[in-house]
């Protein structure tokens, strides 16, 4: 696992720095996608996390869910035209599940690319180390914070 001032990159995911989101192979075409640690962090304790109905085509930029936290609102962002194929109803029942469990528990959305094509632009977890570092210097975070119990 990499790690960045306390901040967890699971080897095992792969990472879109600029929107600040992970994303895991399902093995079936489809990706899982949540927030990373240090987006968790950067919103601090999150009240509410709407994600898109399954069926939705979303294009690259646009939300595929709405995150709110006592600081902060806004979406997590596709990293390529996709479809949603599936929700995680518990994020939105229990949104503190994107503090305290971000790489598992708390994805967010499964998708399945757009024209069935192999999205680019994805690092993996040793690659996105220096481009998180210089991500994390712009926003003055010096480290991450892990939410294992109910409260941040």
């Amino acid at each position: 696992m990499a790690e960045i001032n306390s901040c967890k990159l699971p080897d095992d995911l792969e990472y879109h720095v600029d929107f600040n989101i992970w994303l895991r192979r399902a093995g079936d075409g489809t990706f899982e996608i949540g927030m990373t640690d240090i987006a968790q962090t950067l919103a601090g304790s999150i009240i509410h996390c709407r994600p898109k109905k399954v069926g939705k085509a979303v294009k690259e930029g646009k939300g595929l869910a709405t995150v709110e936290s006592g600081k902060w609102v806004g979406p997590v962002r596709a990293p390529f035209a996709c479809e949603i194929v599936d929700r995680n109803d518990a994020v939105e029942a229990d949104a503190t599940l994107l503090n305290r469990r971000p790489y598992g528990e708390g994805w967010i959305v499964r998708v399945r690319p757009a024209d069935g094509s192999e999205p680019s632009g994805l690092l993996d977890a040793a690659s996105a180390v220096e481009p998180f570092r210089a991500y994390m210097a712009k926003h003055d975070l010096q480290e991450c914070v892990h939410c294992e119990g109910f409260k941040c």
